[in-house]
């Protein structure tokens, strides 16, 4: 049968992205305690299109990412996944993003009960022919913030909200941070963290651990960056830092860019 999408285009437009969205299959996560966690994971696989080409095989997309169903997957795991694309579609550039919930173990601080918080997260993964593999880990994490101002000048409390921090960080070669250790890390910079189970001795010390740390969204991004700075295995990250606020309809919002000289 004719094959269309290999005959020329005569447009002269080379496309940088193309490929398969949304596509919906299980991974197999590692955890720090040297288990899996099974995800359904949402993917992303794209690659360069030459200018000569009318399309690419989008069939060779959905072949290639069912044979890691149901696989442990990480960056070596990836870096396999995009050579794979790069010589069965026979391009110089391939791209690859993974979104999923992992979930995390949580114990409530007073009562000791457990429960389990979702984080979201994706690992995203850029190869060049010749090239080393770009791999980025993006954690995005809910916490308490409190307000300092509205501590100071209240007689009686002091408002909150829950917030969202959003954290992308590229490693040194042969490095990585479990994402455990991340998602810890970074619920340590806010005010407070969150526990999907509270009991009421739990409410009272979460109420009152917040009240003790009051932090503007400016606060909580600062000292995420210092704490980032500290891990001699990061290159670069991003942070993303927003409150929503309690007494207003809008949110607080902060963000940092950073290369790391480790």
């Amino acid at each position: 049968m004719k094959d269309v999408q290999n005959i020329s285009d005569d447009r002269g437009i080379a496309i940088q992205n193309v490929g398969v969205s949304g596509v919906h299959l299980p991974f197999l996560i590692k955890t720090k305690t040297d288990s899996f966690q099974s995800v359904l994971a949402t993917i992303n696989l794209t690659v360069d299109l030459p200018k000569e080409y009318k399309g690419t095989h989008m069939s060779r997309f959905i072949e290639i990412l069912s044979e890691w169903s149901q696989k442990p997957i990480s960056s070596r795991e990836m870096e396999s996944i995009l050579i794979d694309t790069l010589t069965k579609l026979d391009v110089e550039y391939a791209q690859m993003e993974i979104h999923f919930k992992y979930f995390i173990d949580k114990v409530a601080p007073i009562s000791g009960l457990k429960s389990m918080l979702d984080v979201d997260c994706s690992f995203s993964a850029k190869l060049t022919k010749g090239k080393p593999l770009d791999f980025t880990l993006g954690v995005a994490v809910p916490f308490t913030s409190l307000c300092p101002c509205s501590k100071e000048i209240s007689k009686y409390g002091a408002h909150n909200q829950r917030g969202l921090m959003k954290v992308k960080i590229k490693y040194t070669s042969g490095k990585f941070i479990w994402i455990e250790d991340l998602v810890a890390l970074m619920e340590a910079q806010g005010s407070c963290p969150i526990y999907p189970l509270l009991k009421r001795e739990d409410e009272k010390y979460v109420t009152e651990h917040a009240y003790e740390n009051a932090k503007f969204v400016e606060d909580i991004l600062r000292d995420l960056v210092l704490a980032l700075r500290q891990q001699k295995f990061i290159s670069w990250f991003e942070i993303q830092c927003e409150n929503y606020e309690s007494i207003h309809n809008h949110s607080a919002y902060a963000k940092h860019v950073e290369h790391v000289n480790n």
